[in-house]
Protein backbone atom coordinates (compact mmCIF):
# COMPACT_ATOMS: atom_id res chain seq x y z
CA UNK A 1 0.00 0.00 0.00
CA UNK A 2 1.52 3.33 -0.97
CA UNK A 3 2.15 5.68 1.93
CA UNK A 4 -0.10 8.29 0.30
CA UNK A 5 -3.08 5.92 0.63
CA UNK A 6 -3.05 6.36 4.41
CA UNK A 7 -4.85 9.16 6.20
CA UNK A 8 -2.42 11.40 8.09
CA UNK A 9 -3.61 13.39 11.08
CA UNK A 10 -2.22 14.84 14.31
CA UNK A 11 -2.81 12.79 17.45
CA UNK A 12 -2.12 14.28 20.86
CA UNK A 13 -1.35 11.68 23.53
CA UNK A 14 -0.31 11.83 27.14
CA UNK A 15 3.48 11.27 27.20
CA UNK A 16 3.14 8.30 29.57
CA UNK A 17 0.59 6.67 27.25
CA UNK A 18 2.83 7.20 24.23
CA UNK A 19 5.79 5.74 26.13
CA UNK A 20 3.73 2.63 26.89
CA UNK A 21 2.76 2.32 23.20
CA UNK A 22 6.42 2.65 22.21
CA UNK A 23 7.40 -0.12 24.66
CA UNK A 24 4.70 -2.42 23.27
CA UNK A 25 5.76 -1.58 19.72
CA UNK A 26 9.41 -2.34 20.46
CA UNK A 27 8.46 -5.69 22.00
CA UNK A 28 6.54 -6.58 18.83
CA UNK A 29 9.18 -5.14 16.46
CA UNK A 30 6.74 -2.53 15.14
CA UNK A 31 6.73 1.23 14.84
CA UNK A 32 4.60 3.19 17.30
CA UNK A 33 2.29 4.09 14.40
CA UNK A 34 1.81 0.42 13.45
CA UNK A 35 1.21 -0.48 17.10
CA UNK A 36 -1.51 2.18 17.39
CA UNK A 37 -3.16 0.77 14.24
CA UNK A 38 -3.10 -2.75 15.74
CA UNK A 39 -4.56 -1.51 19.03
CA UNK A 40 -7.32 0.40 17.24
CA UNK A 41 -8.22 -2.62 15.08
CA UNK A 42 -8.37 -4.85 18.19
CA UNK A 43 -10.57 -2.33 20.03
CA UNK A 44 -12.92 -2.03 17.05
CA UNK A 45 -13.13 -5.83 16.72
CA UNK A 46 -14.10 -6.14 20.40
CA UNK A 47 -16.97 -3.75 19.68
CA UNK A 48 -18.11 -5.79 16.70
CA UNK A 49 -16.69 -3.64 13.91
CA UNK A 50 -14.16 -5.36 11.67
CA UNK A 51 -11.95 -3.40 9.33
CA UNK A 52 -10.41 -5.17 6.37
CA UNK A 53 -6.62 -5.31 6.76
CA UNK A 54 -4.67 -3.24 4.24
CA UNK A 55 -3.21 -4.95 1.19
CA UNK A 56 0.40 -5.81 1.84
CA UNK A 57 3.00 -4.23 -0.40
CA UNK A 58 4.64 -6.62 -2.84
CA UNK A 59 8.34 -6.87 -2.14
CA UNK A 60 11.26 -8.15 -4.14
CA UNK A 61 11.87 -8.47 -7.80
CA UNK A 62 9.04 -9.31 -10.17
CA UNK A 63 9.12 -12.87 -11.53
CA UNK A 64 11.06 -13.41 -14.75
CA UNK A 65 8.93 -13.77 -17.83
CA UNK A 66 9.39 -16.98 -19.78
CA UNK A 67 9.93 -16.52 -23.46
Amino acid sequence: MPASAKKAFALRLDPALYAAVERMAAADLRSANAEIEVLLREALARRGMTVKPPARARRGRPPKEEG
